[in-house]
């Protein structure tokens, strides 16, 4: 089992989230009422959505890890998983995601703009045969 697989797995007995197909079409996805969250795009990389507010407020602490990549304008952050203990900062990363719209809400006109991985963003071009 991928890191990644394990992830998904985990993800998908949280009660406020679900499986999906992600709408750039590519891995697999877990949602909340709120829209996507999280965007497995292979064995490795995910894609999490948080709002602008939540990604400045820790902006710092998520560029000290060489796990992640933040991309600038994105609403999305980059994930690379090479140990359980990168897992554990997903599992945290996404709670607050599900967090951060009550605590550090984006202007309700900013719209959800495609993920990391659609813009070529991410640590590396998706393995589309992955998860």
């Amino acid at each position: 089992m991928t890191l990644a697989s394990r992830a998904l797995a985990q993800l998908a007995t949280w009660p406020d989230l679900r499986q999906a197909v992600p709408s750039c079409g590519l891995g697999q996805a877990v949602r909340s009422v709120q829209g996507e969250i999280a965007h497995f795009h292979s064995d490795r990389d995910v894609d999490l959505r948080m709002t602008d507010r939540a990604i400045r407020r820790f902006a710092k602490d998520l560029k000290g890890s060489g796990a992640i990549r933040i991309v600038p304008g994105s609403q999305w952050v980059t994930l690379r998983l090479d140990a359980a203990s990168d897992v554990d900062l997903l599992l945290t990363l996404v709670s607050v995601a599900l967090q951060a719209p009550q605590a550090w809400p984006d202007p309700a006109d900013r719209a959800v703009l495609g993920c990391n991985d659609q813009r070529g963003a991410g640590f590396v071009k998706a393995d589309h045969g992955a998860i």
